[in-house]
C-alpha cells in the first residue's frame, strides 16, 4: 500500500463516518475507492476523503443521495481539467449556484429554528 492510500478504517476515523456509511455511499456511487489492495481492501486518497466530507456536510442539511450525486458530478466535470464548451460550463456553474442557494435557504431556516429554541430556553430559564 502506498503512503498516499488509506484503508477504510482510517478514512472512517478522519471523516467521523462509520464503515457502514462509507460502504453505503460507495453502493450509491457517491464515492468509489481509488484502488484496492492486493487483499481486496478498499483504498482511498485525500480526494476521496474530501468527497466524503462534502457528502457528510450535505446529509444533515437534508440533501438526498441524488442531489449529492448531482453536485459531485458537476464539481467533477468542472475540476476534470477538460476544456468544456462554454454552454456546458455555464450549466454546471448554474447547477452549483442552485445548490449554494439551497444551502443558504437551509442556513436561514436553521437560524430561525435556533432563535426559537433560544427563546424557548429563555422562557424556561425565567420560570426557574
Amino acid at each position: 500500500m502506498s503512503s498516499e492510500h488509506m484503508q477504510i478504517g482510517e478514512v472512517a476515523a478522519r471523516t467521523e463516518l462509520s464503515l457502514r456509511t462509507i460502504r453505503h455511499y460507495e453502493d450509491a456511487a457517491l464515492v468509489i475507492p481509488s484502488a484496492r489492495s492486493q487483499g481486496g481492501f478498499r483504498l482511498y486518497t485525500e480526494a476521496d476523503v474530501t468527497r466524503l466530507m462534502v457528502i457528510r456536510r450535505m446529509k444533515p442539511l437534508g440533501f438526498t443521495l441524488d442531489e449529492m450525486r448531482a453536485l459531485l458530478d458537476a464539481a467533477d466535470r468542472l475540476d476534470s481539467g477538460e476544456e468544456l464548451p462554454p454552454e456546458e460550463r455555464g450549466e454546471l456553474l448554474e447547477r452549483i449556484r442552485g445548490f449554494d442557494q439551497a444551502v443558504q435557504r437551509r442556513i436561514e431556516d436553521l437560524r430561525v429554528q435556533l432563535a426559537r429554541a433560544e427563546e424557548f430556553s429563555s422562557t424556561l430559564t425565567a420560570r426557574l
